[in-house]
């Protein structure tokens, strides 16, 4: 990394899934699919989040940990006139607080949390899928696109990520008390 910003955030829910929930039609509802907002979460170079349904498979090695600002969904229910999200609704791994994702998707980043850190490659927006509209309300499935649904993720390093206070380490500069204002857009019906 070339020069290194670090921004304090926070890990609000750290999600490890098993299984898909959401597959199939929205009209006929999510599976039931147990899902453990942990304390904390293993992870492996190359292959995710230990127990999770994505950890070690070829199609996702680089996008095998996902990342969501809460801001974002936040944002998107403000848009929507709804009460706040439930952001494990989302099905992403980490949820962080106070972090600007979009300006990340390329680079190299390190999530420090609990004396321990992570390395991650940040390769591309995690598009939400059509069940955010059901799940969430509708009309939040194409708010949540072009960045606000988070990121995908290749870890580099083996690591663990724990729940609570975590820095966001950095080479992109960002002035964190404007990350909300660009999560703002104009609600397209």
């Amino acid at each position: 990394m070339s020069a290194l910003h670090r921004y304090d955030v926070e890990i609000l829910h750290l999600l490890v899934s098993p299984a898909h929930a959401y597959f199939g039609r929205p009209r006929d509802g999510a599976a039931d699919v147990p899902t453990h907002d942990a304390d904390r979460a293993d992870v492996v170079a190359d292959k995710g989040v230990v127990g999770d349904r994505f950890y070690g498979r070829a199609v996702h090695l680089d996008a095998s940990v996902t990342l969501l600002a809460v801001e974002a969904l936040d944002a998107v229910a403000a848009e929507l006139g709804v009460p706040r999200f439930d952001p494990m609704l989302a099905r992403r791994n980490v949820v962080l607080r106070g972090a600007h994702l979009t300006p990340l998707v390329g680079e190299e980043i390190v999530l420090e949390s609990g004396g321990d850190a992570v390395r991650l490659r940040v390769g591309r927006f995690a598009n939400p899928c059509a069940w955010m509209d059901r799940v969430l309300a509708p009309g939040a499935h194409p708010a949540m696109r072009g960045g606000r649904g988070g990121v995908r993720c290749r870890p580099l390093t083996d690591g663990v990520l724990h729940r609570g206070p975590a820095v966001l380490v950095s080479p992109v500069p960002m002035d964190p008390s404007r990350a909300g204002e660009a999560l703002r857009r104009p609600h397209l019906p």
